[in-house]
This record gives structure tokens, C-alpha cells and sequence, in this order.
């Protein structure tokens, strides 16, 4: 999909759809055009009631005299000043209204489209994020394809005003770049796991490093994690014929000798529990396990897109949980690369002991700040439900800019307290901790337990279990945490004064076709 940004009056835009904003306290430059074009059309229509004011609302006009535009469609802001979580119900009902009008190309106005509690270029970006992401489709193991009659694949964005195009544009440009990041984790999180394999997220690594040269991927397998001692992580791996992999993308964008910002995601391919083995309904559902991992993968490219100025390390701590005679058994004690031990009380608590290695690992890189995003437990879904992620940090400045970051992004996250009264319901009698805390306060118990592999830096722990994908009718990867990341790296950016991103390309590059992974053995070597 092509976004642009032009300024000119909005009854004079020759599109097949026009969409303007229709508020009720204070009207706008583009519904005033149209509407005195119109002979007062659109007013009578509100005073009618035929479009009613409740944000995400929508009304199509199939044709009006007068203007250029073949058809019209009226977003209704309510009755208020916009602010951010109004204006963002807008947004999602134009890009709904507008992807339902079966049209090619389409105008939206962004007159009066400003909340009050935004920058005057936020609802740019986010049109631009909301069509990307809206154009998404998963259809590559479909005999039969979704053919759609007509799909939109050009939009405009009208300013009654002549200022501000530009910095329009690299907004539009930037939102698009972050949907399309969202998009590849999406495709990585819907792939089942006999084809979204560790070695799968590998190689999806090295392609796009060999794209960038600012990007470089360095892949551990097995016997390299052994040598360093990364016992807490080979206790997960062991028990699948797939071979774990440590996936380290190092792109520098910044200055040199800038620390970098440490992006870390697990990657559990597929979670069967081990042998604390989970119940068979809805099993099919934790392929969506390595949805952290897909979201790193996701951020770097949007990163690379956008040739962010920052230092990012992109890891990805990768395997197959599997029940088998090579699985570990709840009472086994595991040595961690940090040296502490572990005693593993319950298999199915196994992404923390692929991250905890992973984070040790994360010191040598000497960042600024680590944030590893997991799919880490049912309990966050209790405690937040699927709106909000869950939060917790052992840096309260940290913490503060990811929740700032998650407001701005419209891609919400909650902090969780987290402190030594939680810490000590990880005490084992026989090793240094236990991977589990009990039934009480899990995801508390969780971050706990990776924040005694994180001392040497500031650290932040966001839990997506019940953000990262849809169930039920709409069952399919989201794709968050990509906005909240993004926008984070963003701030970052603009606290060290560094030079603003390029702006995307005008035309999102198409995906390729689903990639086959390699032939599962039945046995390998140990």
C-alpha cells in the first residue's frame, strides 16, 4: 500500500472515497468545503441523526453533488475535544469504513483529526500503522485464496493547510514502517510450529542482516551454549529433536561506542509443557509461544526501515519445549551461565530458563538497557486480561519510559509491583532458586526469577501472554508489542539529540511467499 500526504481543498480531491471528520461541538475545514458545496448536505445528515456521535462511527455517502470525490465517508468524533484513546477509536473506524467501501484509492482528511493531548503529526502515524497492519493477510497454506474484488492499495492524506506536509509525510512514513514490522511478526506468530522451527527464526535472521549492512546476525547453537555453560537453556532444548539456537542481530545505527538498547525475546517455537505436559484443548495455540521473539524480529524491521540512529541488539532465545526421554523432570537441578542453580519444579515454566541465560549472555554487549518481551504466563491474563501487557523492571526510570512510550503508542502496558517479599516464594531447599513461585502472583514470581540474571543493567520485563494473540474467531498473532518498542527506541532518540529516522519507502516492499523449513529428524546427537 502507497500513503502519501498532499495539501489542497478536500472538495476538489478526484478519489473513488473521501472521508472527513464529523464533530459535533466544532467542525472543520474539510466538512465545511464539502459541505457548502454540497448546499449543506452534510449538516442536514447530522442534524438527522444519521451519523451518530460515537467515535469509530462511520456513515457512507455513495454520492454527493458538487465535489470531485465519487463517494464520501463521515467519521463521527463525538461530542468532545478529541483526545488520544477517542481519536484512536476514530482512526480504526476509518480504516474499517474505508477498507469495507471496496475502492482502490481513497483521500482521508486530517482536518480536525489533532487530539489535544497529541502532537499535531501522531495521528499521521497512526493512520499510517492501522492501514499497513489492516492490509495484512495470512493465506499462504490456503488451497483457496481470499480474492478480494477490489483491494486498496493507494491513500492519501489531505491538509486543508499548506504547512507541515513534510513533517506529515515522515510521520505517515514511520506509522507504516512500524504496521509492517507488526505484519512480519504477525507471519512469524501464524506460522505452525513444524514450519516456525528455532533453526526457521535463524535463518529469517541472517536474510536480513544479508539486507542491511548496519545489521549483523551472529546464530549459537547447541554445543556453543554448552561451552559457555548455559545449562538453564539446554534443559528446555534437550528434550526436542530441534536443536535450540541463541540469535543475537546487532544493528548499528548510532554512534560508535554508544550502548546499545537490548531487545530480547523468547522464543519457545512450540510449548507442549515438557513433562509437566499442558491439556490438549487449545494446544494448538502455543505456536503463538514464540510471539516475544517474533516481535523483536518484527521491531528490527521496522528498525532497518527506518535507519533508526540507535544501537540495537535484537535477541531471540529460541526452542522447542517437548515432552521425551531427553526432557528434564520437575526436581532436576540445572546450572545456569551465571552460575546460579536452578531447580525446576515445573517444565512448563520454561521460558524464563531459556531467558535467564540469554539476559547473562545480554552483559557482554554492555547496553543501556535490556527489555525482554515474553509470552510468560497464564497469570498475566488473570491479572490484565488481553488489553494491557504486563510490566516489570528493576529500574524505575526505565519503567517510566516504556509506560510513556506504551500511551503514546496506543499499545498499553501496566507495571506490576515486584519486590523481595514476591523474591523469597522462589526459595528452594536444594538449589539457589526454583523456577516456579507457587500458584500466587506468577507473573510477580516470574519477573522476580529473571531479575536475579539481570543486576548488571537497567532491565525490563514486559509479559504479552495475553496481548500477543487473538483466540477464537479471530485467532491469529497481533503483533504487539511492535508499536510500544518502537516507540520507546524513538524517545530514546529524541533524549540523545540524535538526527530523526529517514523516512520509509513509499511503497512497503510485498512479503515473499512462507519459506519451508528443514525436515525434522527423528533422533539427533546429544
Amino acid at each position: 500500500m502507497e500513503i502519501s500526504v498532499k495539501n489542497g481543498a478536500a472538495d476538489k480531491q478526484r478519489t473513488q472515497c473521501l472521508v472527513i471528520l464529523a464533530a459535533e461541538a466544532q467542525q472543520n475545514a474539510a466538512f465545511t468545503a464539502v459541505d457548502k458545496a454540497a448546499g449543506g448536505l452534510l449538516s442536514d445528515l447530522l442534524k438527522r441523526g444519521d451519523l451518530k456521535q460515537k467515535p469509530g462511527q462511520t456513515l457512507l455517502i455513495p454520492s454527493i453533488q458538487g465535489i470531485q470525490a465519487e463517494r464520501v465517508i463521515l467519521a463521527a468524533a463525538g461530542k468532545e475535544a478529541l483526545t488520544a484513546k477517542t481519536a484512536t477509536k476514530v482512526i480504526a473506524g476509518i480504516v474499517g469504513a474505508v477498507n469495507s467501501a471496496s475502492v482502490s484509492n481513497a483521500v482521508i482528511s486530517l482536518d480536525g483529526l489533532e487530539p489535544e493531548d497529541r502532537t499535531p503529526t501522531w495521528a499521521a502515524s497512526l493512520l499510517g500503522q492501522m492501514l499497513e497492519h489492516s492490509s495484512y493477510r495470512f493465506e499462504q497454506f490456503k488451497s483457496k485464496k481470499d480474492d478480494k474484488a477490489v483491494a486498496l492499495d493507494t491513500v492519501t492524506l489531505q491538509l486543508t493547510a499548506r504547512k507541515g506536509v513534510a513533517e506529515l509525510e515522515t510521520a505517515a512514513a514511520t506509522g507504516r514502517a512500524i504496521g509492517y514490522g507488526m505484519n512480519q511478526a504477525r507471519d512469524l506468530g501464524n506460522l505452525p510450529g513444524n514450519e516456525c522451527t528455532p533453526s526457521y527464526l535463524a535463518k529469517e535472521a541472517e536474510e536480513l542482516a544479508r539486507k542491511h549492512t548496519k545489521l549483523t546476525t551472529k546464530v549459537l547453537g547447541e554445543k556453543d551454549m554448552e561451552k559457555l555453560g548455559m545449562g538453564s537453556f539446554l534443559s528446555v532444548s534437550k528434550g526436542s529433536a530441534e536443536e535450540g539456537k541463541l540469535i543475537t542481530m546487532e544493528y548499528k545505527g548510532g554512534k560508535r561506542g554508544d550502548q546499545p538498547v537490548v531487545l530480547l525475546g523468547k522464543g519457545i517455537t512450540f510449548d507442549t509443557g515438557g513433562i509437566s505436559l499442558k491439556p490438549g484443548e487449545s494446544m494448538d495455540e502455543m505456536k503463538f509461544d514464540m510471539c516475544g521473539a517474533a516481535s523483536v524480529l518484527g521491531a528490527m524491521h521496522t528498525i532497518v526501515t527506518l535507519k533508526l540512529p540507535i544501537n540495537v541488539v535484537g535477541m531471540i532465545a529460541s526452542a522447542e519445549n517437548m515432552p521425551s526421554g531427553h526432557a528434564s523432570k520437575p526436581g532436576d537441578i540445572v546450572t545456569s551461565m551465571s552460575g546460579q542453580t536452578i531447580e525446576i519444579l515445573n517444565t512448563d515454566a520454561e521460558g524464563r530458563l531459556v531467558l535467564c541465560d540469554a539476559l547473562t549472555y545480554a552483559e557482554r554487549f554492555k547496553p543501556r538497557a535490556v527489555v525482554d518481551i515474553a509470552t510468560l504466563t497464564g497469570a498475566c491474563i488473570i491479572a490484565l486480561g488481553n488489553h494491557m501487557s504486563g510490566l516489570l523492571s528493576n529500574n524505575d526510570e526505565l519503567a517510566g519510559q516504556l509506560l510513556a512510550a506504551s500511551r503514546m503508542a496506543e499499545d498499553p502496558a501496566w507495571r506490576m509491583p515486584m519486590d523481595e517479599s514476591y523474591d523469597q516464594l522462589l526459595d528452594s531447599n536444594f538449589a539457589d532458586m526454583a523456577n516456579i513461585g507457587g500458584r500466587a502472583a506468577g507473573t510477580i514470581t516470574a519477573g522476580c526469577f529473571l531479575a536475579r540474571y539481570a543486576k548488571a543493567f537497567a532491565w525490563a520485563h514486559l509479559d504479552i501472554a495475553g496481548t500477543a494473540w487473538k483466540s477464537g474467531k479471530e485467532k491469529g498473532a497481533t503483533g504487539r508489542p511492535v508499536p510500544l518498542l518502537i516507540q520507546y527506541l524513538l524517545d530514546q532518540i529524541a533524549r540523545d539529540g540524535s538526527a530523526k529516522p529517514a523516512p520509509a519507502p513509499k511503497t512497503t516492499t510485498k512479503k515473499p511467499a512462507a519459506k519451508k523449513a528443514p525436515a525434522k529428524k527423528a533422533t539427533r546427537k546429544k
